[in-house]
């Protein structure tokens, strides 16, 4: 017990039980209000945990039996209180719940079944957390045969104070030879385990990890312990070291990520005052804090905090793995007939398990470290590695030297499996849960846990980095051709594949170094590729998409696609079909490989164009200039021929198309321009605003609702449409804004619903839009802002500081307004209201929305269709923008941080 609870220990156990009911509430209040005040002092101070958690169990026992003390006036009685669960072996956190069970005979109950419900009511007066249960034995086990927590918790229980004899006579009734064998009990706690990770993704990397529940963490350790104590009677993890079954340096890691993981917990009991088990971001923070974690030039202590967490999440979860599998196999599998097929001298296949054939195999031959994953890589019928084996490679793992990665061998191993026709993913995740991947490139050992702080990346780099390059072997699969049409044509053209898969390894590898992580990656895989054998060519090959990842994505969403320089630009840098195709598959994969919700229809069709066109230029040859008069000539030909065929008037066609800007038929296809002209030309009468809404099935635009006004220009309109989008929950991603000689705008809006998908035909939003649209158009030249949506959770613990910046290229039309904020409902309808007040005319947008943050993109002019290039003037703008936006964000959500 620590020193500096000795007081309060002394004075739950002199609490004054003969006290009225008032006092002895008062005095239990006080006493365990000075108790947590005491062990939050005691964890400042530098206690360990582990003796905090024990004192506070002692504390409650304490507290406890003078509430029973009182009760039951030290008579005898055959009632006992019994605690069960976390409480029962000593592991008490400060909001954890207290599991109490009351044991008694029948008759028991019938006299004192009212002083034990006081003695309940009592306990909850006080403020503690109590989840109980009132049981005879019989009932015990009754229920622990039906329900595996109950059998789990009965376990691990001690009595606190009362009648010793019940439980002494309730432990023979459930031990293994009475009910739950432990062949049963180890298959059903498996499967719990199973069904809990699977809640979790099956991945230790969550942006706000449960501390308890996830892969990694405290669960998988109770669940070892519990397996333990059933199997082999040992009532701590310790005992199972003692016999050989844990090696020192597997129960170091338990021990050590245990206490890791217990601080945490503890924190956020603290800092919370509650039961949290969640590291949510609202947290984070104050516990980064706390564990003395700071902002260096390498990260934010909040990312420091979380590559600890990771790496100890990884490393329980992988020892977690191993124990498991020892017991499957001196369990469940035990008495089971065994089935062998040597491979070679070194691995054989025990049951479709893959082991080492002698436990010097790693030592007598290092070069076996690969070689075991080039078979795993070669063998369809291979289960995994055998937990022997996997202890030995955790062992012998630090073989990997300079001179390992030298050896041609080696290398050679390497490059069957990265060329292996099947399971490359699958044997490269393995390397890295092994450790076996950091060892052989040390720069990926450095990204293992590295975080980045933000809802954009929801995994660490070395996760991502994995699922990028499964997302790139999925392009080979039949199944992924409907939802990934140029990805499966791109893979199929691609002959060395595994130019791909390096470069997907090596694409974040810099990450976390500082510099730009992309050029510095870009050396690293070009030293890679030369010491692997790797022609100049091919090694070029892969530096240059490792150097140019994030370009096609930056392209997509971020230019101007209907420009013909944007596309010419592009396909500069690219060169060839060939490094248009690897691009095209790294950037697919790295952005599913990123945050599965980045991936929807618009983005898809926004890569989609981008590819295509990039297409068509390499074809007609980068030397030969597009003529921007023949794209409207081509565009107004074929856009004439739909409509006279609908019947419109050459001459209406005429009037309409001389009012409108050059720029509309750039960018507009003939089929819009055509629906457009017709609807105009159909409701030139009226003197409402025109507001058409579809899901256009365009082969390149088919990934968003198209949201077209045709209506008088007044001050507020981006203002007006944007906000009434959000109250609709609609996304704008991309904005074409035009006006023309007759006073009228021809504005197109490109959205998304909540889900990143078009609006369905038969959505009610289409009308509802509309009408909302039209009726605030039709008012006077006013705009009151109507925004009333909550800023979600998550996105209230990111202050980002906005940047804006207005640019200006010599011989563009227009000038570029690039904005970077954090993301909250009513940010674009204040952008607008800041255009009309500076009279900036918007003429087309790119929406980016990157997690927490936003990264627009804005073509303006001056109220004069010119460029806005007045230095002063620019500076003015970008210093209204960020004062609204920031002001804005710190009225409605007290932001906790700075990024």
């Amino acid at each position: 017990m620590p020193s500096t609870l000795e007081q309060i220990y002394s004075e739950a156990q002199s609490l004054d039980t003969s006290e009225n009911l008032a006092a002895l509430i008062q005095g239990c209040k006080s006493c365990h209000s000075d108790a947590l005040e005491a062990i939050y002092q005691e964890f400042n101070d530098g206690v360990s945990v582990e003796s905090l958690i024990l004192a506070r169990s002692k504390f409650i026992d304490t507290l406890i039996s003078s509430v029973w003390r009182f009760f039951f006036k030290n008579t005898e009685t055959q009632v006992s209180l019994i605690a069960v669960g976390g409480y029962g072996r000593q592991e008490l956190l400060p909001y954890s719940d207290i599991d109490l069970l009351f044991l008694a005979t029948e008759a028991s109950l019938q006299e004192h079944g009212e002083t034990l419900e006081q003695i309940i009511t009592f306990l909850w007066d006080i403020k503690l957390d109590i989840g109980h249960s009132v049981r005879t034995i019989e009932e015990c086990i009754e229920h622990a045969k039906n329900d595996i927590t109950i059998m789990t918790n009965l376990m691990e229980s001690r009595v606190i104070c009362g009648d010793e004899k019940l439980h002494t006579a309730l432990t023979p009734q459930i031990t293994p030879e009475k009910i739950w064998p432990s062949k049963d009990f180890f298959q059903a706690k498996w499967d719990e385990e199973k069904d809990r990770h699977r809640k979790f993704n099956n991945t230790e990397y969550n942006l706000e990890p449960n501390i308890k529940m996830c892969p990694g963490g405290l669960r998988d350790i109770q669940m070892i312990g519990w397996i333990a104590k059933r199997h082999f009677d040992v009532s701590r993890i310790f005992e199972l070291a003692e016999q050989g079954f844990l090696t020192d340096e597997e129960f170091e890691i338990m021990v050590n990520g245990q206490s890791f993981l217990l601080k945490l917990r503890f924190c956020l009991h603290m800092t919370t005052g509650r039961e949290e088990d969640r590291l949510l971001f609202e947290h984070q923070i104050q516990v980064a804090k706390i564990l003395g974690f700071k902002d260096t030039e390498d990260g934010l202590a909040i990312e420091h905090l979380m590559k600890q967490y990771y790496r100890w999440a990884l490393a329980l979860s992988e020892l977690n793995d191993l124990i498991m599998q020892l017991f499957d196999e001196q369990i469940l599998r035990a008495c089971d007939a065994e089935e062998f097929l040597v491979i070679n001298p070194r691995f054989r296949l025990r049951n479709q398990y893959l082991e080492a054939a002698n436990d010097k195999v790693f030592t007598n031959d290092s070069s076996a470290l690969l070689e075991l994953f080039t078979i795993i890589a070669n063998y369809d019928n291979i289960n995994g590695v055998r937990a022997s084996t996997i202890r030995q490679l955790r062992e012998n793992r630090h073989l990997i030297d300079e001179e390992f990665r030298r050896d041609s061998r080696n290398q050679q191993f390497f490059l069957d499996i990265i060329r292996s026709p099947r399971r490359v993913a699958s044997v490269i995740k393995l390397m890295k849960r092994y450790g076996i991947l950091g060892q052989y490139i040390p720069a990926f050992g450095d990204i293992i846990g590295l975080s980045q702080h933000d809802l954009f990346h929801i995994y660490s780099v070395d996760a991502h980095t994995v699922l990028v390059l499964k997302w790139a072997r999925r392009f080979s699969y039949e199944d992924m051709r409907e939802r990934f049409p140029i990805a499966t044509q791109v893979m199929k053209r691609i002959e060395k594949k595994e130019l791909l898969y390096l470069a997907c390894i090596f694409h974040d590898i810099a990450k976390g170094r500082g510099g730009d992580h992309s050029r510095l990656g870009a050396d690293d895989a070009f030293e890679f590729c030369r010491q692997h054998g790797y022609n100049f060519r091919d090694s070029n090959l892969v530096a240059w998409l490792v150097r140019q990842h994030l370009l096609m994505s930056y392209t997509a969403q971020k230019k101007d696609l209907s420009d013909p320089d944007v596309i010419r630009d592009f396909a500069l840098i690219v060169g060839d079909q060939l490094h248009l195709d690897l691009l095209f598959a790294l950037t697919v994969a790295d952005i599913n490989g990123t945050n599965p919700e980045l991936w929807n229809s618009w983005r898809s069709s926004l890569l989609r164009q981008l590819f295509y066109e990039t297409k068509r230029m390499l074809r007609r040859g980068l030397e030969n200039v597009i003529d921007k008069q023949d794209i409207i000539n081509d565009k107004q030909l074929a856009a004439r021929e739909l409509l006279l065929e609908a019947n419109i008037d050459n001459t209406i066609i005429e009037l309409l198309w001389s009012n409108a800007e050059d720029e509309y038929f750039i960018r507009e296809s003939a089929v819009d321009i055509a629906w457009q002209t017709t609807e105009i030309a159909c409701n030139l009468d009226s003197d409402q605003p025109l507001v058409l809404l579809k899901s256009d099935n365009d082969l390149i635009f088919a990934g968003a609702t198209q949201l077209f006004i045709h209506a008088k220009d007044k001050k507020y309109i981006f203002a007006i449409v944007t906000g009434i989008l959000e109250q609709h929950q609609l996304s704008i991603v991309d904005a074409r804004l035009y006006s023309s000689n007759s006073g009228y705008i021809l504005d197109t809006f490109y959205v998304i619903d909540a889900d990143g998908v078009p609006l369905e035909d038969d959505d009610p939003r289409f009308e509802l839009t509309k009408h909302d649209i039209i009726e605030q158009l039709s008012k006077p030249n006013d705009f009151t802002e109507i925004i009333n949506r909550r800023t979600p959770r998550q996105l209230k613990f990111f202050s980002i500081p906005t940047q804006a910046y207005v640019t200006h290229i010599e011989g563009k039309e227009f000038s570029t307004l690039e904005v970077i904020s954090a993301d909250r409902p009513g940010l674009l309808a204040t952008l607008g209201t800041i255009f009309a007040e500076f009279n900036i005319n918007l003429i087309n947008a790119k929406i980016v929305t990157l997690g927490e943050r936003i990264e627009d993109i804005f073509f303006i002019t001056d109220e004069h269709q010119q460029p806005i290039t007045d230095p002063q003037l620019c500076r003015t703008i970008e210093n209204t923008i960020c004062q609204r936006l920031d002001q804005q964000v710190a009225e409605t959500d007290q932001p906790q941080q700075s990024l």
